[in-house]
């Protein structure tokens, strides 16, 4: 159980309440420390990579409560990596263009319409990613006029030829930043579409941060936002 002698939203003096809950002695916000260790908790098993599912289980939780509030902390990586991105962006950096695809789906000529593309920036070794739009609306209609194959050729010529690229060299961050992702993203099967992006900033945001740094960042917004 995690004790607490200031505001976690303020930074200012809390007192004990007779009901077990700690009051702020300025922002006068009240919140139980049961919640406070339970947040706190979550966090560490999120900034460790744990799954929802492994930690519900682990902690004996409900998996729809862990999922919720992982989900709210990738909101929340998201939020501070676009904030350190204004921060950074007048600086120089190098970009590529990346094609992810999952692993299962490699293999299937198809599944070019559900690759994500996104840009991958190096702001002198701090990684910023910006999503493209998805070929996944075009799909039914290059199917239904039967002429996918036509447009897979077109396709893989284009990742060849047309994407963006700025880099220095080949094994650079940005390349690193890729094997990193693939990695983290195993786990996590069949990503729907629109949340994407969600995993893509989060796995940004931890691979410019310490696994301490990612607690203490992500303690920090989820009490002061």
């Amino acid at each position: 159980m995690l004790w607490l002698s200031e505001c976690l939203y303020c930074g200012e003096f809390v007192y004990h309440l007779s009901d077990g809950r700690l009051k702020c002695s300025v922002c006068h916000k009240k919140i139980s420390k049961e919640k406070i260790n339970k947040i706190i908790t979550l966090i560490d098993a999120f900034a460790e990579d744990e799954t929802a599912r492994h930690t519900a289980k682990r902690l004996d939780l409900s998996y729809v409560s862990v999922q919720r509030n992982f989900h709210h902390f990738r909101l929340l990586a998201a939020t501070i990596s676009e904030r350190e991105y204004q921060n950074i962006r007048h600086l120089s950096c190098e970009f590529e263009e990346y094609f992810y695809l999952e692993e299962t789906k490699k293999q299937k000529q198809e599944a070019v319409f559900d690759a994500q593309n996104f840009l991958t920036f190096d702001y002198q070794n701090h990684i910023y990613t910006l999503l493209l739009p998805s070929l996944q609306k075009y799909k039914n209609q290059f199917l239904e006029d039967n002429v996918e194959g036509a447009y897979i050729e077109t396709f893989k010529k284009f990742k060849r030829e047309s994407r963006l690229i700025k880099v220095s060299k080949y094994d650079n961050n940005i390349v690193q930043f890729w094997h990193y992702f693939e990695e983290k993203i195993k786990p996590y099967k069949g990503i729907k579409n629109e949340t994407f992006i969600y995993f893509l900033k989060e796995f940004e945001f931890k691979y410019n941060h310490t696994k301490q740094e990612v607690k203490e960042l992500l303690i920090k917004e989820y009490f002061q936002a």
